[in-house]
């Protein structure tokens, strides 16, 4: 089976089970009582213990429906089904919230089958499992870069495939993610008064993070910090790049103020890493 026709066969199924009450497996007798008992399931084939999760997937039992796949997986290892039963098993397990375990799975599929149909299937539920537990701006960093690396290999390695175009947004939406991070910290120091380690934040956001929406504050925060020190040509230079990247925007007026306010005005003055910054991105030359 090509490629197109697994992956046109998964998204399929997978939109079969999203449906309630759709009963296509009702012919197969009711609940699954008893699957976790030793031997339970030696005596089935690899299709009837596939289809009972498949059934436990339709009427809700996530937790059900990635143990059966799975027992499929060990039951008759490198059969077809113990392919099959290997991604959908990453897929229960991760509409199920076990994210380790949907990670797990995952691998598993791209380690034994890296060619398979399922491949790029695989590396997107790798780096959704990543990407979902990214909740908030204030937690830890180490999944949303976790989540970045596997949204570039869906990109890069299968971008033919029909997860890259949803990878790309996911993957600017955590990069803008990491970029909240440095502004929320950067915000942290300069209402303390610690303004070299807010300039530090606000610089990481510019250099590494200049294409996100939060780049215009960090400029202006920047403009803040160096008045406060008394740099005041880190400061003009500051607002001069704002003003002719962002001329429009809220940011850019309250630099122009707090410039003027002082006798100053935005412009590139003096030698230092914000004018290098001005003569690559204002005058397009080389740093």
């Amino acid at each position: 089976m090509g490629r197109g026709s697994g992956q046109a066969r998964l998204l399929a199924t997978v939109a079969l089970l999203a449906l309630s009450g759709c009963g296509f497996l009702g012919g197969l007798g009711a609940g699954n009582g008893g699957i976790r008992t030793p031997g339970a399931l030696d005596s089935l084939t690899p299709e009837q213990i596939y289809t009972r999760g498949e059934q436990s997937l339709e009427s809700g039992q996530e937790d059900d429906a990635a143990f059966l796949f799975s027992e499929v997986e060990r039951l008759y290892p490198y059969s077809e089904w113990a392919k099959r039963g290997l991604i959908m098993a990453a897929f229960s397990y991760h509409r199920d919230g076990d994210y380790e375990n949907a990670r797990g799975a995952a691998q598993r599929y791209l380690d034994f089958y890296p060619a398979g149909e399922d491949a790029a299937y695989a590396q997107y539920l790798l780096a959704l499992s990543y990407y979902d537990q990214i909740d908030d701006v204030g937690r830890d960093q180490g999944l949303t870069f976790q989540a970045l690396q596997a949204l570039r290999a869906v990109i890069e390695v299968y971008p033919d495939s029909p997860y890259a175009a949803d990878a790309m947004v996911k993957f600017d939406l955590a990069f803008d993610h990491l970029a909240g991070k440095e502004m929320e910290v950067g915000r942290y120091y300069l209402k303390r008064g610690n303004y070299t380690a807010a300039i530090n934040r606000f610089r990481a956001v510019v250099e590494d993070y200049q294409t996100t929406r939060h780049t215009p504050e960090a400029l202006h925060r920047l403009v803040e910090a160096y008045l406060a020190l008394g740099l005041t040509d880190e400061a003009q230079t500051a607002g001069a790049i704002l003003g002719a990247n962002y001329q429009d925007s809220e940011w850019y007026r309250d630099s122009y103020a707090l410039l003027t306010g002082q006798g100053l005005r935005p412009q590139a003055t003096g030698d230092n890493w914000l004018t290098a910054l001005y003569r690559q991105v204002v005058l397009g030359r080389e740093l």
